[in-house]
């Protein structure tokens, strides 16, 4: 059975952590693998909004310390093809983590459990999240005198209060779901978060495409600069999309009291 699933239903790619057993951490076949996900989600133009959810009781517990780090330590030498493709690319599980690599295209977290270390850091490259009231979250690279390289000193403080964030990254506590969503890192809590991720996923599908492209594009390149700057890259992004077919079909349905029928161009 493949440690990754991804299908794409109604414009809507699902990718599942399939490695229960493990927590669904990530080892060199999982990350290269997510890797391959992340990449088919950005070049096919059926996709137009992802989700990522795990199996079992874990989300993900990050990276695989017995088969993963050991690779990059030199501790461990390659065994199989996946092993040769993490030691011969070393960015390959940062584009896995989204640290590295935008799918440009909207990224919805089910989170099925719970969320460590380089889960916790999947989660951060994510535009939307819904979580089991059970699941918890932290980085805790720093107990095992490790670093969160995973993007988290960057984009933690930068997704919850920087006092919290300091918190969580320098002592490697975990909180809970209920906190999370109370800090604004989580959208919601739900008992099928799965369900739910789809009902938002499908609301965002039915929208122009090159237009949840742009507004998403437009937010990220616009977080942290002064606001006459963001402003600026707001006209560059946002200006053509008034110019596609879709922007002519959407005011004329809507004129029309009909439902759009966009095509992405």
């Amino acid at each position: 059975m493949s440690v990754l699933h991804y299908v794409v239903e109604n414009h809507v790619a699902i990718i599942t952590l399939n490695r229960p057993e493990a927590r669904n951490a990530l080892n060199p076949e999982v990350a290269c693998r997510l890797a391959d996900a992340w990449e088919a989600v950005r070049q096919d133009d059926e996709v137009r909004v992802a989700i990522l959810t795990g199996t079992g009781s874990a989300f993900c517990a990050g990276a695989d310390l017995g088969q993963l780090i050991p690779l990059y330590s030199g501790a461990r030498k390659p065994e199989n093809e996946w092993d040769e493709r993490i030691v011969a690319d070393r960015y390959l599980t940062r584009r896995a983590l989204l640290r590295d690599f935008d799918p440009e295209k909207p990224v919805l977290a089910a989170i099925n459990g719970h969320a460590i270390a380089g889960g916790m850091e999947l989660v951060q490259g994510t535009d939307i999240r819904v979580s089991v009231a059970e699941a918890k979250f932290g980085v805790q690279e720093v107990k095992w005198a490790i670093f969160p390289a995973g993007g988290s000193t960057v984009r933690l403080p930068a997704q919850m209060p920087y006092a919290k964030a300091m918190e969580l990254l320098l002592t490697g506590d975990l909180i809970t779901a209920d906190e999370a969503l109370q800090l604004g890192f989580l959208n919601y809590v739900d008992a099928d978060p799965l369900t739910k991720a789809r009902q938002i996923a499908a609301r965002i599908a039915a929208n122009g495409p090159l237009a949840v492209k742009a507004i998403r594009r437009s937010v990220k390149a616009c977080l942290g600069k002064p606001e006459q700057e963001a402003l600026a890259i707001e006209v560059e992004v946002s200006a053509p999309v008034f110019l596609t077919e879709d922007a002519k079909e959407g005011p004329r349905a809507f004129m029309e009291k009909r439902t759009p029928v966009y095509q992405g161009r």
